[in-house]
């Protein structure tokens, strides 16, 4: 079922999903009859849901009105004193309030379904995320539960069990036997019990709890009584305690009283014989407080989950809060700090009849014990459901079942808590996963709020940003002021469990907040980058690499990935047709598989598709839409336009998932079912019988060659990379590896300059490459072309003055080329103006015409200084015997071959039949070089300013 259909679709089939009972004979069988039918028949099986004051109000009182409440309340006051009890109380209703407005607010945004808390949080911020602080609520819940068991256990001892050697019998009820052993016991039996009711069902469970509210109301309201009605009396205080005091006074409402129980007076806790402290103390009362998830942890069996846990939650935390301060401030002026403070069953002794007390006592934690486990329960079941930890911790198709080893579970677990043995032990533990629970709800709503989705918009409106930070700062305060140790240990393991979950999750269609989050900063940070604030000591290659299939480009699309030093880096395909005559966009349906193959390679690239008339065009539209702001393609890359058969590497297997290598069914498929390109052309039997290679172009060279024109009209950088077929990353950098960079234009060995624009841009994109992790052991090495009427080492000593003002390393190498040049010079005796095989549109124009060439190469030759950049008449000039020749000569080299040669590309001519003759002399000079760029500069790209 994927959350992105509509709300009203998800409301109806969630209800279905969840009870597990469905099966298609049934429904195929319901499709056959009426609806009336169908609706009598199907009505019946439906389980009914709980109203607002059964489902959310009574379970979250009960879980506040606890140990904290009956025996708790009077340990507080004795070692806080008034004035500190009543502020730790603001303190922890201050939390909880911050967490119970963002409650409110996801539970009111839309469908919530069973798992409380942790199906808020994970449907918010995520699985990974959701799931680990599900964990922890879901061990909250458990150690909460273990507290209100042991709570309910020495309740029960103080009534019934045996004075401890020496002291007589004050009851002949006192007949249990006592020891931490006999505790242990009593407590997994008064688990069984809550285990089985919560295994029975909600229903059942809220019939009990409201039988036990009632109960407890009871009991509160003769304890309000007993304060006003009740004499003062002298208590015996208990025998556990070794002390020369034995009693203590019930004084009645006096001044006095209340003044010696304003001030703190901190003491040792009797029942564990440690020093107590503001903190632990905290720890102790905001147990009192840690119900308010009871109420949502029932979302899956509301009536509605929107209208109640909101309404039922603020009345719960309203009503408790005027309880217990009520009662705070009744012992105040009641009670003496020694009978606070060495008898935490003293309600029981001022009482109007002891054992109402007693009831209470027993009721309430009984009562907010079953609630922490159904509400465990919940949790478990919702984390095993979505399928958070793999298989082996799935969900079974049944779920009565699924509930029983759910709760043997937790049973498990709760019992494993119960051999801390005293109460205050794990008070500590269970507040501190509380408060980290809370402060996640408030986080979630958080990143709601920030991310401004036009979505969120929930019902309840009484909550802005300001309260989720508060929660969230207030939480984390108190956590490590209770004890930094274990809140520091409880965050840890929850960044453990986060890790575990995201290497074990499936990828979910919840929807991730940390997309929405990472859009709005990014436009926000993208509307800041002012293009007019460029320098070029910044500057970083921004790439737009376009891709015809990328079955035949795995390895140059690796390899820009590896020079793009963080700077944007696109995968621009154009698809050829016109969508005037087109029923849809044929490329929506594509981009899966682009993204599919950017998340193959492991590589961090954006994917743009175009739809255009014209390669040429397509490109166009790239390099004018591509990117936002500031963040635009500087660097176009283009494969080289010749006759080498493409070759699919996505058929390889080193190019394959783990996955296909498993399954011998999907060994036996030559392609990976994520990637739909189309087949390579030369492939099929059809294109072969037509020609091969050359044939199913989508462009021709002419169109090719306006293609490099065009980007640099429009001030792109150009580079055209041939050989990267077969280049294979893992291979080319084993052992020495090396990088030929030779920055002279080798179409004009008329002008030797190194120092022109095109050249500094060879060096830097060079030097970025072996300044990448992959790269960094490749050495450079700079190729100086020098004929032998210049001085070698003062050319070299220049080059290597220049290298060092622009901090790169490089071994340079100076290479004769004499007669190579002499080929060109005895090519431009033969005859400047004569062209090797003139076009047809040219034969005409008779020696008029020559003359007429002539004068323009002279014209282009004076202004060389001028343009070092330019291609005048080169296709005129240049003949094949000086090309292969300087193609030996770079082969040649006597050194080890480099995994990748950087080489000068020269502007293409200005007239535009001489395209095909300009590809041509750059198809000779490349030729069996092995993977190579082309590499044209425009732009100023290297400084030597600080």
């Amino acid at each position: 079922m994927s959350e992105r259909t509509p709300l009203l679709h998800y409301r109806l089939s969630a209800s279905v999903n969840e009870s597990g009972e469905h099966h298609s004979e049934a429904g195929q069988d319901a499709l056959d009859q009426p609806p009336s039918a169908v609706r009598r028949r199907s009505t019946p099986s439906q389980p009914q849901k709980l109203s607002t004051f059964f489902g959310v109000v009574i379970p979250t009182l009960l879980s506040m009105f606890s140990v904290v409440l009956f025996l708790r309340i009077g340990f507080v006051v004795g070692q806080c004193g008034l004035y500190q009890a009543i502020a730790m109380l603001l303190v922890a209703y201050f939390i909880i309030s911050m967490t119970v407005l963002s409650v409110c607010a996801i539970s009111t945004n839309g469908a919530l379904d069973a798992g409380g808390a942790y199906y808020m949080i994970s449907r918010a911020l995520g699985p990974e995320f959701g799931g680990s602080i599900g964990i922890m609520f879901f061990l909250a819940n458990v150690c909460g539960s273990a507290l209100y068991v042991l709570g309910l256990v020495e309740a029960m001892l103080a009534t019934f069990g045996v004075p401890e050697a020496g002291l007589d019998s004050a009851s002949k009820y006192q007949v249990l036997p006592v020891g931490y052993w006999w505790s242990l016991l009593y407590g997994t039996g008064l688990l069984l019990v809550c285990l089985v009711v919560c295994l029975v069902g909600a229903r059942i469970y809220a019939k009990a709890t409201f039988i036990i509210f009632l109960v407890v109301m009871v009991v509160l309201a003769t304890i309000f009584i007993s304060f006003f009605a009740v004499k003062p009396q002298v208590v015996t205080l208990p025998g556990a305690f070794n002390s020369s005091h034995t009693t203590a006074n019930f004084t009645g409402f006096k001044l006095d009283t209340l003044r010696r129980n304003l001030e703190a007076a901190y003491t040792v806790d009797y029942t564990t014989n440690t020093m107590m402290t503001f903190a632990t103390v905290f720890a102790v009362m905001f147990n009192g407080c840690t119900g308010i998830m009871a109420g949502s942890n029932m979302s899956g069996d509301l009536k509605n989950p929107s209208y109640a846990i909101p309404r039922g939650t603020i009345t719960a935390v309203i009503f408790t809060l005027i309880i217990y301060t009520l009662l705070i401030f009744l012992v105040a002026c009641t009670c003496d700090r020694l009978l606070l403070q060495r008898d935490y069953s003293f309600l029981r002794d001022i009482n109007l009849w002891h054992p109402f007390v007693t009831i209470g006592v027993y009721s309430s934690t009984l009562s907010a014990s079953m609630s922490n486990l159904i509400g465990a329960s919940r949790i478990l079941y919702a984390l095993a459901r979505d399928d958070l930890f793999g298989e082996p911790h799935r969900a079974s198709s049944s779920k009565p079942r699924t509930l029983v080893k759910v709760g043997l579970v937790k049973v498990g677990l709760v019992r494993l808590v119960l051999f801390s043995g005293k109460l205050n032990t794990i008070a500590a533990i269970v507040t501190i996963f509380f408060l980290l629970v809370y402060a996640a709800v408030d986080l979630a709503c958080l990143a709601l709020e920030w991310a401004s989705a036009p979505n969120f918009r929930p019902t309840f409106r009484y909550f802005t940003w300001h309260t989720c930070v508060l929660g969230i700062v207030g939480c984390a305060v108190m956590m490590f002021l209770i004890n930094p140790i274990y809140a520091s240990a409880s965050i840890v393991f929850m960044l453990l469990l986060l890790l575990i979950i995201h290497y074990l999750c499936p990828t979910s269609s919840w929807g991730y907040i940390s997309q929405a989050l990472i859009f709005h900063q990014v436009r926000k940070y993208l509307l800041m980058l002012d293009v007019r604030k460029d320098h070029v000591k910044f500057w970083r290659p921004q790439v737009l690499l376009m891709v015809t299939n990328p079955r035949a480009s795995v390895g140059l699309i690796t390899f820009i990935n590896d020079i793009k030093k963080s700077g944007l880096y696109v995968l621009g395909h154009v698809q050829i047709g016109d969508l005037a005559v087109l029923p849809s966009d044929p490329l929506q349906c594509r981009y899966d598989s682009w993204l599919s193959l950017v998340d193959h390679l492991n590589i961090k690239a954006f994917v743009n598709l175009t739809l255009a008339d014209s390669v040429r065009h397509g490109v166009q539209h790239l390099l004018f839409i591509s990117g936002l702001g500031g963040m635009r393609p500087n660097t176009l890359v283009l494969g080289f336009y010749d006759d080498v058969p493409p070759q699919d590497q996505l058929q390889d297997r080193s190019f394959h998932s783990d996955r296909s290598l498993d399954d011998p069914a999907l060994a036996e498929d030559q392609e990976d079912p994520l990637f739909h390109f189309p087949p390579l052309r030369g492939s099929t039997p059809d294109d072969k019988n037509q020609g091969g290679a050359w044939e199913g172009k989508a462009l021709g060279p002419q169109e090719y060659v306006c293609i490099v024109a065009d980007a640099m009209k429009m001030l792109k950088n150009v580079a055209l990379a041939r050989y990267f077929g077969q280049f294979d990353r893992q291979r080319a950098l084993q052992g020495p590896v090396f990088v030929d960079v030779w920055p002279i234009n080798l179409l004009r060995p008329d002008s030797s300059s190194y120092v022109d624009t095109c050249s500094l841009f060879l060096l830097q994109l060079a030097c970025i490459l072996s300044m990448t992790r992959t790269w960094q052991k490749a050495k450079l090495r700079l190729f100086l072309c020098v004929e032998a009427g210049r001085s070698l080492k003062g050319a070299e000593q220049k080059l290597r003055l220049l290298l060092k003002e622009l901090r790169m390393k490089a071994d340079i190498h100076t290479v004769p080329w004499d007669e190579q040049v002499a080929l060109h010079w005895q090519r431009q005796q033969v005859g400047v103006a004569i062209e090797a095989e003139p076009e047809k549109g040219e034969r005409e124009g008779g020696e008029k015409e020559q003359e007429k060439v002539i004068e323009e190469a002279q014209k282009e030759e004076e202004e060389e200084e001028e343009y070092a950049n330019s291609f005048p008449s080169n296709t005129v000039r240049l003949s094949d015997d000086y090309l292969h020749a300087v193609n030996r000569l770079i082969l040649d080299q006597p050194f080890a071959p480099p995994a990748v040669r950087f080489l000068y590309l020269p502007r293409p001519p200005a007239d535009t039949r001489r395209y095909h003759n300009y590809l041509h002399q750059l198809e000779l000079l490349s030729r069996n070089l092995g993977p190579t760029l082309l590499i044209h500069g425009v732009t100023p790209v290297i400084t030597t300013d600080l």
